[in-house]
């Protein structure tokens, strides 16, 4: 359970890319075959769809978040598909909008993995179809490094969520490039009813990627960059450029 309180803590409230992913389903999928969504997590992107109208097949390689994401999605057109973005096949399916949001093609290893993963798409992708990917705005990036619990200017706010009597703290301390990639750092915090407290510290390293390195990339894979689209920051989220593939 707490793999799912975290997931929605740190990206479940996000919103600004929305508009953009239901945009992109009404002008490739229509009412037809379903968008795949890729690193679809507990349904951030999914659900929205699904309740637009649209079916999905929500591709996750976490079988914790899947489950979340059924439960929810009771109802709902929505299949669930757990599996590898680079290794995932479905056969004889194909789709006319492939949506990988929130710089899920960052967490896949480099252009080996980014490779990988195009390839398989292109394989599941319908004739005049597109596959859409988020990945970070290089030039919103902004660094920053926690020292001994200070930083000039003070932190970003953390995120907060209570459940079940426990309240959930994850409070960003560092962004930091590294070795052809950003690092980002956490503090995780549960304080239970009775005052207790709990910590640990999760990293996440996303790939440094611009819309001309993916675009070179998908050349290899038989594709072409048809556009890409600007999803503005938020106070707590950087901004993002959405590479779109045919």
């Amino acid at each position: 359970m707490s793999e799912v309180i975290w997931h929605d803590i740190e990206c479940g409230s996000y919103r600004q890319d929305l508009a953009l992913w239901l945009a992109l389903a009404d002008q490739y999928a229509g009412a037809g075959a379903p968008v795949l969504d890729v690193g679809a997590g507990t349904g951030r992107v999914s659900l929205a769809l699904a309740r637009a109208g649209h079916g999905v097949v929500a591709l996750d390689q976490s079988r914790a978040l899947l489950a979340e994401l059924a439960r929810r999605a009771r109802g709902l057109p929505i299949e669930t598909v757990c599996a590898d973005a680079r290794t995932f096949t479905l056969p004889g399916r194909h789709f006319p909008l492939i949506a990988v949001p929130m710089q899920t093609l960052q967490l896949l290893g480099g252009n080996e993995g980014q490779s990988a993963f195009l390839a398989r798409a292109r394989r599941h992708l319908q004739a005049g179809g597109a596959i859409a990917v988020a990945i970070v705005a290089l030039e919103d990036l902004e660094e920053f490094e926690e020292f001994d619990g200070e930083q000039a200017g003070g932190l970003p706010l953390p995120d907060i969520a209570e459940l079940d009597g426990c309240a959930y703290f994850s409070q960003p301390t560092a962004v930091r490039r590294q070795d052809g990639s950003v690092v980002l750092e956490r503090l995780r915090e549960v304080v239970d009813a009775h005052g207790a407290r709990r910590s640990s510290v999760d990293r996440t390293r996303l790939d440094l990627t611009s819309p001309e390195q993916l675009a070179e990339l998908a050349v290899n894979a038989g594709l072409r960059l048809r556009e890409v689209r600007r999803i503005d920051p938020t106070d707590a989220h950087v901004g993002s450029e959405v590479v779109i593939l045919q």
